[in-house]
């Protein structure tokens, strides 16, 4: 069913209330990505990381609270991290921006879900260098149901599945080949898991894209945040650490993946027409 069917309102109304529910369920992933494993109840009530003081109702509310407390706590003063209201933001447009692609209500309800676990294993990664296998089976088995359920149901395009699938798993076992070559060194095999649901995510046409361009992201993030730390060491200090971030340093892949992934579902970025002379 179609969302400007099912309650017929302008479609500028529909954005509103898809980037307030989306920073609601971004507030939701950050508490789940910071009580994930840690035995710690998603019911328990919110408090600060420093001085354990309690949160009133009006310290949680989705990025206001953050840009009223200018990022700091009221009882200790301590610097709150800026992860809570990116994580917010990020979720509230991607989920704005699903409907410049689809507004069929189960399609939407199925990439809404998607972009949550998508943003779970990016910041997770990020901060603990590995990919929970809970969350990648979480992914794909939400991504079988979007593509069969588009494909299949909708399309009635049942020729797209060995293709997809096919592409799919082509490009899982590139990264799995970078992986058995480096030892796991390059990427974690968390990552060659990763791979298979957003290059089913992404469609056959795209994976060969989805790869080239997720180093391509990652080559551009790693060249920005090696000349921000020189810069912040200033012009008389700009030889590194050897313990500072380098082009060597270890870096989680999983995000470079996920944004990669991104840019093609909501630009349809084919590299493939950058080669292309035709």
């Amino acid at each position: 069913m179609d969302l400007l069917e099912l309650i017929n309102v302008p479609m500028t109304w529909w954005y509103t209330y898809a980037f307030g529910l989306g920073v609601i369920i971004g507030s939701f992933l950050n508490v789940y990505i910071y009580r994930f494993h840690t035995g710690k109840s998603l019911s328990g009530s919110s408090h600060c990381m420093s001085c354990g003081k309690g949160l009133r109702w009006y310290e949680l509310i989705p990025l206001i609270s953050w840009l009223g407390l200018r990022g700091r706590c009221s009882g200790c003063g301590s610097l709150i991290t800026s992860r809570y209201f990116l994580v917010e933001l990020v979720t509230g447009l991607l989920f704005l921006f699903t409907l410049t692609i689809t507004t069929d209500l189960i399609s939407v309800l199925l990439w809404w879900y998607i972009f949550s676990v998508l943003l779970a294993i990016t910041v997770y990664d990020l901060y603990h260098f590995i990919i929970p296998d809970r969350l990648t089976i979480y992914l794909g088995v939400t991504t079988v149901l979007l593509f069969s359920y588009q494909n299949i149901y909708l399309a009635n395009n049942l020729d797209s599945l060995l293709p997809t699938l096919a592409a799919a798993t082509l490009g899982s076992l590139f990264f799995f080949t970078l992986w058995f070559i480096s030892k796991g060194r390059w990427l974690g095999f968390g990552d060659v898991k990763l791979a298979l649901p957003l290059g089913i995510l992404v469609g056959s046409e795209y994976v060969f894209s989805f790869v080239v361009l997720s180093f391509w992201v990652g080559a551009a993030i790693s060249i920005f945040i090696i000349g921000f730390n020189k810069l912040k060491r200033g012009k008389d200090h700009l030889q590194i650490d050897q313990k500072a971030i380098t082009m060597k340093s270890a870096v989680p892949f999983a995000p470079f993946l996920v944004a990669s992934s991104l840019i093609i579902i909501f630009t349809n970025f084919n590299a493939l027409a950058l080669f292309s002379f035709a």
